[in-house]
């Protein structure tokens, strides 16, 4: 984890710190477990197969939490995420890496608070988006 990020250091067209994730198989089977999702298409590669599937493929809500865990990361241990949405593009599959990616697209003050809006998103190994998404984050003051 990074240290803390400031209000007054962050500007429209900052790079959030990449995330590489390497899903795996193991991986999805905790996750249903964890989640309740026990859809067999993310961890029955007969199954997944049977419905037209290329194999078995990745929970949406599990990217959703490498999104999560993206945004997290970069505001450190004082920032807060106030938003956090993303839509499911394309399918991700264990096996290959998955990399969250961000940048800041608003910086601004409302109501006391230090916001950043970032546009974030997930990309497969052929460095296509398959999962866009947007967050918000109040960030602390240098000032405090």
């Amino acid at each position: 984890m990074a240290g803390q990020v400031f209000w007054e250091d962050v500007s429209e067209g900052s790079e959030i710190t990449a995330l590489v994730k390497n899903p795996t198989t193991r991986q999805l089977v905790q996750y249903a477990g964890a989640s309740g999702d026990f859809y067999e298409i993310h961890y029955d590669k007969d199954f997944a197969e049977s419905t037209g599937l290329p194999g078995v493929i990745i929970h949406g809500a599990l990217k959703n939490a490498f999104l999560g865990q993206l945004v997290t990361d970069w505001a450190g241990p004082s920032g807060v995420v106030k938003q956090l949405t993303c839509q499911y593009r394309g399918m991700d599959v264990p096996g290959q890496p998955i990399t969250a990616r961000g940048t800041v697209s608003r910086v601004y003050q409302e109501n006391g608070e230090n916001l950043v809006e970032c546009q974030i998103w997930l990309e497969n190994a052929q460095g296509e988006n398959t999962t866009p998404g947007s967050a918000t984050v109040a960030l602390p003051s240098r000032k405090g």
